[in-house]
């Protein structure tokens, strides 16, 4: 499996924990409860799968690669930066409002779910589409097989032996498949 590859039955297993989460706010929407537990799970989710673990390997190893080796890899991976800290900002926001209560609260995690869940599809598409496309036509197969060294590493030394697994199942699990 190539690295983009890899990244893309990533985004796969995003996208099944996007559905749960909206899911969630559609529950939140009819009937005004927020399950704490629930909620608590998708931002660990989120903070850990979809930014310590996806989001590292695409920063600090792929739009790394991507900048010295690709012409006009620049703009897109500069982009796509941006959007990484939105989505670090919404999560810093559904965790704050999670701690609150009361219709307010609910009416806050309901919208900042919907709208991460956008960001993240819509972010989705544009690195399956362009930017992953981009890094396979312009990167050697030298470049290829570092990342997937670096990816490697990723899990098994920063994220841990077995985490990565463990967030696949609880990917399941929040997408009410478990």
């Amino acid at each position: 499996m190539t690295p983009t590859e890899q990244l893309k039955h990533e985004h796969q297993i995003i996208l099944l924990v996007l559905k749960g989460a909206e899911a969630e706010a559609d529950h939140i929407q009819e009937t005004g409860e927020v399950d704490k537990a629930k909620i608590g799970k998708l931002v660990d989710f989120f903070r850990n799968f979809v930014d310590l673990c996806h989001h590292t390997k695409e920063e600090k190893h792929l739009f790394q690669r991507m900048c010295c080796s690709v012409p006009q890899a620049d703009r897109p991976v500069s982009v796509m930066l941006q959007e990484h800290e939105e989505g670090r900002r919404k999560v810093a926001a559904l965790a704050e409002a999670l701690a609150q209560s009361g219709a307010k609260a609910a009416r806050a995690v309901h919208d900042i779910l919907l709208a991460y869940a956008a960001l993240l599809r819509q972010h989705i598409a544009k690195e399956d589409n362009i930017l992953y496309p981009m890094a396979d036509n312009g990167l050697d197969s030298q470049d290829q097989q570092k990342l997937s060294e670096a990816f490697e590493k990723v899990e098994s030394e920063e994220m841990g032996k077995g985490v990565h697994e463990k967030y696949h199942q609880l990917a399941h699990e929040l997408a009410g498949q478990s």
